[in-house]
């Protein structure tokens, strides 16, 4: 019962962080080939062109801000769990160490998880204030 609880934070957690950079990478993909598409001179009003160039870019910050407390969820579930196996079996060294680090592994994943995205997010709202300045620049009166 226990490794079985072991696996379902292990899996549970890094499986749902995997599904999370997926979406990420997903949506930075489809928003880089959206504004390399998008022709300001198409759009009448800027509010138009911000909604179509802001559009899902929140999804991306919000796995970037996120992915490091599911992380530490993660990591704080697999120490509980580290701690129930210290007074459920006794106090085994090399158990103890095993347990810690497969628990700090989440940390990281959520980690790897959170910087590209916050980084993607920031490269793809750099890229919105630049269309919005060529919009501004070429409506200009």
């Amino acid at each position: 019962m226990n490794e079985q609880l072991h696996n379902l934070v292990d899996y549970g957690v890094l499986g749902l962080l995997l599904l999370l950079s997926i979406v990420a990478l997903a949506i930075a993909v489809e928003r880089w080939l959206v504004f390399r598409a998008t022709r300001v001179e198409d759009f009448a009003k800027r509010k138009e062109l911000e909604l179509h160039l802001s559009e899902k870019l929140h999804l991306i910050a919000t796995i970037g801000a996120n992915a490091p407390y599911i992380g530490l969820l993660g990591t704080v579930l697999g120490i509980m769990l580290t701690f129930y196996d210290i007074g459920s079996v006794g106090f085994d060294t090399a158990k103890i160490m095993k347990g810690l680090a497969l628990a700090l592994k989440a940390t990281a994943a959520g980690l790897l998880v959170a910087i590209p995205s916050v980084a993607c997010y920031n490269l793809l709202l750099r890229k919105t204030r630049v269309l919005l300045m060529q919009w501004d620049i070429a409506h200009e009166r």
